[in-house]
C-alpha cells in the first residue's frame, strides 16, 4: 500500500516526493497530447467533436437568464430602434458634441478631457465657469444645435465620474469613471490621427445595453475613414465597459497587427434617466443598488 504524501513527517522528503510526483503528472500529460495530437490529423472529426464539446464555461456564457436580452433577429426591437431618439445618427445626421468639467477642474481631469476631444470627431471643449449650473449647460446647448453634452466629474482633483446628455430630449446617461491612462503613458503607442474611426460595440445584449450603446454610437459619425485605419471599442464585460482606441497595421496579406493610440478607461453605470439631466424630479430607467448584485453570474448590459 503506497504511502500518502501527507503522512510524510519529513519535509524535505515530503517535498521531493510532490516534485517528483507533479514531475511524472505533467510528462503523462504531454504525452497524452503528443498521441492525441496524431489522432487528430489522422482523423479531423475527432477534433471537431473535442472542441464542440469541451467549451470552458466563463462567466459570460454561464450568465443567468435575462428576459432582457434582446435576440439577433427581434424585430420588433429593431423596429422601436428604428424610430428611437438615436435613429438619425445611423441615417447619416453628424453628430455635434460639446464637452465640459467640473468649475476649475484639476490638471489630471483637462488632460483626461483633451484626450477625449482627440478621440470622439466634432468634439468642442469649453471650460466651465464657477456660475453656470448643468441645466444652464444643457439650455446653451440646445439652443447651439449640439446633439450630445459630456461632463467629466472630479474628486481631488481626478476625474471620477462621466455624465453623458443625449440632446434635445435625452436620456442621461451617468458613469462611474476609473482606470484612466493617457495615450503618451502606453509604451509603444501609435499617433492619432484625424480620420474619422471605425466603432465596435461589443456585448450590449439586454435592452438597457442597446440603449447605453446606442448612446455611444451617437457621439461618431457613422461614415469612418478607413484610410485612417483606427478604430475605437467599447468592450462590455460583466457591465464594465472598457475603452481602448487602435490603429491596425497591415502587415502582409494573411497578418494584421493592432497598435494602441489611447486613451484607456473604464465605465460602469450608475444610473439611466429618461429625458434631460434633472436629480429631483428626472425619471430613472435604471439605477445601481448594491442589492442587485445577487450574483456575479447576474449583469444588466
Amino acid at each position: 500500500m503506497a504511502l500518502a504524501t501527507s503522512d510524510i513527517k519529513n519535509k524535505a522528503k515530503r517535498e521531493q516526493i510532490l516534485a517528483k510526483q507533479r514531475l511524472e503528472k505533467g510528462k503523462a500529460q504531454r504525452q497524452r497530447r503528443k498521441e492525441l495530437k496524431k489522432e487528430e490529423a489522422a482523423n479531423p472529426e475527432l477534433r471537431e467533436a473535442r472542441l464542440r464539446e469541451n467549451v470552458p464555461a466563463t462567466q459570460e456564457n454561464a450568465r443567468e437568464f435575462d428576459e432582457a436580452v434582446v435576440a439577433a433577429a427581434d424585430e420588433e426591437v429593431a423596429q422601436e430602434e428604428g424610430d428611437d431618439e438615436f435613429a438619425q445618427y445611423f441615417s447619416g445626421q453628424t453628430p455635434k458634441v460639446l464637452v465640459t468639467t467640473t468649475p476649475n477642474a484639476g490638471r489630471k481631469t483637462v488632460s483626461f478631457v483633451k484626450e477625449l476631444v482627440s478621440v470622439i470627431p466634432n468634439l468642442e471643449y469649453i471650460k466651465r465657469g464657477k456660475k453656470f449650473e448643468l441645466q444652464q449647460i444643457i439650455q446653451f446647448c440646445r439652443g447651439r444645435d449640439y446633439t450630445d453634452l459630456i461632463v467629466v466629474t472630479e474628486d481631488h482633483k481626478e476625474p471620477t465620474h462621466l455624465t453623458l446628455v443625449h440632446l434635445p430630449e435625452g436620456p442621461t446617461a451617468h458613469f462611474r469613471l476609473t482606470r484612466i491612462k493617457g495615450g503618451k503613458e502606453i509604451l509603444g503607442h501609435a499617433r492619432a490621427t484625424s480620420h474619422y474611426p471605425e466603432l465596435i460595440l461589443n456585448r450590449f445584449s439586454t435592452r438597457l445595453g442597446h440603449t447605453i450603446g446606442r448612446m455611444f454610437a451617437a457621439l461618431f459619425p457613422q461614415v469612418p475613414e478607413f484610410q485612417g485605419r483606427q478604430a475605437v471599442t467599447f468592450h462590455n464585460q460583466r457591465d464594465y465597459i472598457f475603452f481602448r482606441r487602435h490603429r491596425y497595421v497591415f502587415k502582409n496579406s494573411k497578418r494584421v497587427d493592432l497598435q494602441e493610440i489611447g486613451p484607456r478607461f473604464t465605465l460602469k453605470l450608475r444610473w439611466l434617466q429618461r429625458g434631460l439631466y434633472d436629480p429631483a424630479n428626472g425619471e430613472y430607467e435604471w439605477m445601481y443598488k448594491a442589492d442587485l448584485e445577487t450574483s456575479r453570474r447576474r449583469v444588466f448590459l
